[in-house]
């Protein structure tokens, strides 16, 4: 079999009265996040992740945040269209391992939906998608409540 790994890499700034959705499940909050999309960094990164696997380039290259195609777009659909890049190209997903950095609210409750809807929109078993949350310590702009970041990595083979 031969493996490959992608990183991912995603933040969005946080305002009052927007929606917040991170990793496919909405989270109860009165602030939420600045996007051209749905703004749900965690899928974002994921997909950034599963593209830089195989060298196809970016989310943004993919679907551009200035077409009116992907204004308020569900991030979950940005997903399963990236999965079926990879699989047109022959690839399989091994695992996922998603960082998101957050100071409030919390979310640790959200983590076993989270992976559960991942893993559903990448057709792969639960066990095989990490989901941490994290906070800066009140450090930097995360941690003034002024965004969120979120690191994924993955790893994708060819059987």
């Amino acid at each position: 079999m031969e493996y490959r790994f992608g990183q991912g890499y995603d933040v969005h700034a946080i305002a009052e009265g927007l929606r917040m959705v991170l990793g496919g499940v909405t989270i109860e909050s009165d602030r939420g996040f600045v996007a051209h999309s749905d703004g749900d960094v965690a899928i974002h990164a994921l997909c950034d992740a599963l593209l830089g696997s195989l060298a196809l380039g970016d989310i943004g290259h993919h679907f551009p945040d200035s077409s009116d195609e992907f204004k308020g777009i569900d991030s979950r659909i940005l997903l399963e269209r990236v999965v079926a890049m990879v699989r047109s190209k022959g690839w399989e997903i091994g695992n996922a391992d998603i960082t998101i950095a957050l100071q409030a609210p919390k979310i640790g409750r959200y983590v076993p939906e989270m992976r559960a809807a991942l893993a559903s929109l990448m057709g792969i078993e639960t066990d095989r998608v990490s989901v941490k949350a994290t906070t800066t310590e009140r450090l930097g702009f995360v941690g003034r409540g002024e965004g969120c970041e979120v690191w994924a990595l993955v790893s994708v083979f060819r059987p």
